[in-house]
């Protein structure tokens, strides 16, 4: 029999769930409680469990995804199972980030929640193998995609921070107090860097039109181009430039 740590924010699911996957007589749930600190906490204070069956979403200031990154650094291949009804753009970069996707089982609550169903997830993580349901592994790469064409990810982290002011409509005198540069220039000419990651550079000479369109395309937060005539145009997924209406 397997020993299961259960973390789960809501009293009553986490109550049915215990109850549901010990009667399968295959799982002893030794702890459950609402929060990763908690679970963290636990395993640092008693034997770790088989594996962890948790929540995406949890009580406290550390979600599933965060409490799974800081079991493993104590409990190096500690298997976890995720489920979720979150459909979370940010817990799938954070799932990214982390490498999560490589080590863990993630499935959504309404398809798979059953205990029947939960236990060849279990078996599966406590043998090393990893299951990831279709739908979210398609928005993972959804993600994953977007991220890679995002305007932010041609741009260094100063220079990110810089077109966010500009697209707030602050001076390069106002960045630079801001930013705690003396010379408003190092603004000016880190504009000119942020232009020609964007290619900017190249469709206008004007700096006041390089601006405005450079706050646009922080707005859309993807990538933009614009014809002779003021047309602008967006990457479909297919590649192809199509003309863009902004939001």
């Amino acid at each position: 029999m397997d020993n299961l740590l259960l973390v789960e924010d809501s009293p009553n699911l986490r109550s049915a769930l215990r109850e549901g996957l010990e009667q399968t007589g295959q799982v002893h749930v030794i702890h459950d409680g609402p929060r990763g600190e908690e679970a963290l906490e636990y395993c640092l204070s008693h034997e770790p469990p088989s594996a962890v069956l948790m929540d995406v979403q949890l009580a406290g200031p550390m979600n599933g995804i965060e409490a799974a990154v800081a079991l493993r650094r104590e409990f190096p291949r500690l298997p976890v199972v995720f489920y979720s009804i979150q459909d979370d753009e940010t817990y799938y970069r954070a799932f990214r980030t982390a490498g999560i996707l490589s080590h863990y089982a993630y499935v959504r609550k309404s398809n798979y929640l059953l205990p029947a169903m939960i236990l060849p997830l279990l078996r599966d993580a406590i043998a090393g193998r990893s299951f990831i349901d279709p739908e979210i592994e398609s928005r993972v790469e959804e993600v994953r995609h977007k991220d890679a064409n995002s305007p932010m990810a041609l741009l260094e982290p100063t220079e990110q921070v810089v077109a966010r002011m500009l697209a707030e409509g602050l001076s390069n005198e106002q960045i630079a107090a801001r930013l705690g540069f003396r010379d408003k220039r190092t603004i000016s000419r880190m504009n000119g860097q942020i232009y020609a990651a964007w290619g900017l550079s190249q469709t206008t000479v004007d700096e006041k039109l390089a601006r405005t369109r450079a706050a646009l395309i922080v707005r859309e937060g993807r990538l933009l181009t614009w014809d002779e005539d003021g047309t602008p145009r967006a990457m479909d997924a297919q590649g192809r430039w199509v003309a863009h209406r902004p939001s």
